[in-house]
């Protein structure tokens, strides 16, 4: 975890949309924290720190609360449909050593047999991991890999200390031919077909042609 992960939170009392949009006004983020049998705290985070440190998935956020650290992970992110302006942010307490649970994005890397493309059926996997080293994401090779090839759960290299927790029967990617190559390729078998019985048909006339 880096120095970057360190936030200044403000403790707010004040509740209600209208609390909220003001705070928004004011390039401030509306956020929760709840877990480990605490109280829910309501904070105010500097929206332009916090937006950027959000991008990542399962951001690490160390707050500073009135002097106090808290270490925080990202559970859920609220945005306007419209905008994608960050409305508010919901956090859980999390310890140092602590084991969690998280969605890690999957990453794929390399190019398949020629001719084929690389499915990607889940775009995540969920991995219990220390809360202070959450991978940034799982990468998979698909380099060379030929039609019909499936790549699941099970078969991952998941990162030191990582368990997995998603099914390992879990179909992560499946390598194929696509469908307009088929159709393609079965027009040419169609057409090539067509062109040898006329050729034939051809060469038959030809011979019935020679014996009269």
């Amino acid at each position: 975890m880096s120095e970057d992960n360190k936030v200044v939170a403000e403790l707010r009392e004040n509740f209600g949309k209208g609390y909220a949009r003001r705070l928004r006004a004011a390039g401030k983020i509306p956020a929760v924290i709840y877990g480990h049998g605490t109280e829910p705290q309501h904070v105010a985070l500097p929206g332009h720190q916090v937006s950027l440190l959000i991008r990542r998935a399962n951001a690490l956020l160390d707050l500073d609360i009135n002097g106090k650290s808290q270490l925080t992970l990202v559970k859920d992110v609220q945005k306007d449909p419209v905008r994608q302006i960050v409305e508010h942010i919901d956090l859980i307490v999390v310890k140092k050593g602590e084991k969690v649970s998280v969605d890690v994005p999957i990453v794929v890397i390399g190019e398949p047999f020629p001719g084929t493309i690389a499915n990607l059926d889940n775009t995540t996997v969920s991995l219990e991991v220390e809360a202070t080293h959450i991978p940034q994401n799982v990468e998979v090779s698909v380099e060379g890999l030929e039609d019909g090839t499936q790549i699941t759960a099970a078969d991952l290299v998941l990162p030191a200390g990582a368990t997995l927790v998603t099914e390992p029967e879990t179909l992560i990617i499946g390598v194929s031919v696509p469908l307009d190559t088929l159709a393609a390729d079965e027009e040419i078998a169609e057409a090539d077909a067509e062109v040898a019985e006329e050729q034939a048909e051809e060469s038959e006339a030809a011979s019935e042609g020679d014996e009269n």
